[in-house]
């Protein structure tokens, strides 16, 4: 089943753009995110990310196969 994913545009203090899914706690507010898409697993979500921020994660709370740092 796909799910919609964001990224956040603000990094984190290691310089990592966690993505999120909106239903997660840490999800960013409105005006620092940016819509990815819909995907089916959070490791092409992150793909897609990484075109915008080449430094790009998952959160790791709503994403944590894709928590790498």
């Amino acid at each position: 089943m796909k799910k919609k994913y964001y990224v956040n545009n603000n990094a984190q203090l290691n310089g990592d753009h966690e993505v999120h899914v909106p239903t997660c706690e840490y999800y960013p507010m409105m005006y620092s995110q940016t819509y990815l898409g819909e995907f089916e697993t959070c490791q092409a979500a992150v793909r897609e990310a990484k075109k915008r921020y080449q430094k790009s994660n998952g959160c790791l709370y709503c994403c944590a196969p894709c928590h790498t740092s």
